[in-house]
């Protein structure tokens, strides 16, 4: 089984890029589930219902998302009503879904809390659901883990190593090159990257950042312009027994 991870898509130019890329790759690849991270889609800040199902129009199977799912608020109603998004799920008593079952995976995201909002237990919260659903779960488990900080994100990969396919991480919007499969069998990147434009600071108008780093002044962000690139990671699972067999990035310029 062939999984596509996309990383956090930014705004219009990343939805761009994901209807013109993606066809191609699940072509090209032979895939069979396309994972993406969401939560910036929407004017690079949260997740429409539109957007949401624009990116699904394009190929995307599922829709992770982390700290930016509440940015917008209108998706909150149609996060109970069958829509294949899911966030964090060591939010506590939050609307939504924290994992899904979908074409025979569990998606399941969590979010870290190194320099992030103060959540519960990401690395707990994986072992109860991992338990309540070891009777019912598919083989094949892919985990979004949302997370700033590198160290937490590589101790997530070797807390859930041997009992979960992949452990992917996304949020820093800069790609990493440790791609690995772990001793146990779970492949492991540290962070996907984005889709959205090269000349940006993670995404957005680098004048507009500059402009905030420099006078510590309250900026709105505008999303970046000119060629983007998709990041992706291509995970190869054996369906039987749910360990990853490969695991390489996929990273595409769209101009």
């Amino acid at each position: 089984m062939r999984i596509l991870m996309i990383g956090d898509v930014i705004g219009k130019p990343g939805r761009r890029a994901v209807k013109a890329l993606l066809p191609g790759i699940r072509a090209e690849h032979g895939i069979d589930l396309v994972i993406a991270n969401g939560e910036n889609v929407a004017g690079g800040f949260g997740i429409t219902q539109d957007t949401a199902y624009e990116l699904l129009d394009s190929g995307v199977d599922v829709l992770t998302s982390g700290n930016h799912i509440w940015d917008q608020k209108e998706i909150i109603p149609h996060m109970e009503e069958g829509l294949p998004l899911i966030r964090p799920a060591n939010y506590p008593n939050a609307p939504g879904r924290g994992y899904i079952v979908a074409q025979g995976v569990m998606v399941l995201n969590l979010m870290g809390r190194v320099f992030m909002p103060a959540l519960d237990c990401p690395f707990r919260t994986a072992t109860r659901i991992l338990d309540e659903t070891q009777d019912s779960a598919p083989k094949v488990i892919i985990v979004d883990f949302h997370a700033e900080a590198t160290s937490e994100k590589q101790a997530m990969g070797w807390y859930l190593d041997g009992r979960v396919s992949a452990v992917l991480g996304t949020h820093t919007h800069v790609g990493t090159v440790d791609a690995r499969v772990l001793p146990k069998g779970t492949a492991y990147l540290t962070d996907v990257g984005m889709t959205g434009p090269v000349d940006s600071v993670i995404g957005s108008d680098t004048s507009a950042v500059l402009e905030r780093f420099l006078t510590g002044m309250p900026q709105r962000l505008p999303v970046g312009s000119g060629q983007v690139v998709m990041n992706s990671v291509l995970v190869e699972v054996d369906p039987e027994t749910g360990k990853a067999l490969n695991v390489e990035r996929i990273d595409r310029a769209d101009n």
